[in-house]
């Protein structure tokens, strides 16, 4: 692929997704945008036939496909950075190998977003959630009601933003450290985190892509507590990366995010993992300004009545 620069990098990072991937490439190929983009398609030596696939998809589309393939399964979040190094586009939007998007006008709609909001370092949309092989009806990441503009601040209590719906300014992402590669298979969250050191995060109300949930996926396979686990892993791992320079931030977010689990462990009646999370929530900051407290007096009250009292709203 030779000639001028594309405006946007679509990120393709895909592993064992024999099932899914034709789907997500298809998506971003039929993109209609006033600008070029280049797919960069990462793949980690599946063993499915999802390289076989990606390999046709770049003959059949060589001016339009690039790929980064793996001699061997590296497992870490090497892959999603050697494709960030190698992205030639102004912007970059990431696509996982199970998801695909349902607007072909996505790409057009952030980059317009990015050109009109300069203090914007990234922007995303929101994405129905399907939950493969279950009954029931999608949900959206992203709930109803987010503010059109989010923060630094924002990003650390959680992540709302989900991975293929993400477009970030590739300049804003800077150098992607050496220590981001350890944080997998957490990929996405820390690089809306280094984004949102640079400016805002916008958000577009539409539902433009699908985040597919399904066993083979690289988090979906832990349990609930094992992601609480892990997720309080990335806050102290994340708050030493960064020299402790936002330490105070990163130690609130961490409590209050313990807290509102002991409460909705309180409204499911399991208090002993209610009380796990909130000695959790104890080992952060937890008087901090998302927390009150007549709130935490209540948790203590509904932990303390006996087995089989009926829990208090």
């Amino acid at each position: 692929m030779t000639g001028q620069a594309p405006r946007a990098t679509v990120l393709v990072v895909t592993y064992n997704h024999a099932g899914f991937i034709a789907q997500a490439l298809e998506s971003a190929l039929g993109q209609r945008t006033s600008f070029g983009v280049e797919i960069l398609v990462s793949e980690d030596c599946s063993t499915d036939g999802t390289r076989e696939k990606v390999i046709g998809y770049q003959r059949k589309y060589p001016d339009r496909i690039r790929l980064l393939l793996s001699e061997s399964n590296l497992r870490s979040n090497a892959v999603v950075a050697r494709g960030i190094r190698a992205a030639r586009g102004e912007y970059l939007a990431l696509l996982d190998g199970d998801d695909y998007w349902i607007s072909p006008d996505k790409l057009e709609k952030q980059a317009t977003f990015l050109d009109r909001q300069p203090r914007c370092t990234s922007c995303f949309h929101n994405a129905r959630v399907e939950q493969e092989g279950a009954a029931g009806t999608p949900w959206n990441w992203t709930p109803d009601g987010h503010p059109p503009i989010s923060t630094f601040n924002d990003i650390w209590r959680g992540n709302f933003i989900a991975t293929c719906s993400v477009m970030y300014r590739r300049a804003a992402l800077g150098d992607i450290p050496a220590w981001y590669d350890s944080l997998f298979p957490i990929t996405d969250w820390p690089l809306h985190i280094l984004s949102a050191r640079c400016g805002d995060i916008g958000y577009l109300d539409e539902v433009l892509g699908v985040y597919r949930y399904h066993p083979g996926g690289l988090y979906s396979q832990f349990n609930e507590w094992e992601k609480l686990e892990r997720t309080r892993d990335f806050y102290l791992t994340m708050n030493a990366n960064l020299g402790y320079q936002h330490d105070a931030l990163i130690r609130g977010c961490l409590s209050n995010y313990f807290l509102e689990w002991a409460e909705e462990y309180v409204r499911r009646r399991e208090r002993a993992r209610a009380w796990r999370c909130f000695q959790r929530y104890l080992g952060g900051r937890p008087f901090n300004e998302h927390v009150t407290a007549r709130r935490v007096l209540s948790l203590i009250a509904r932990l303390l009545l006996p087995a089989g009292a009926p829990a208090r709203p």
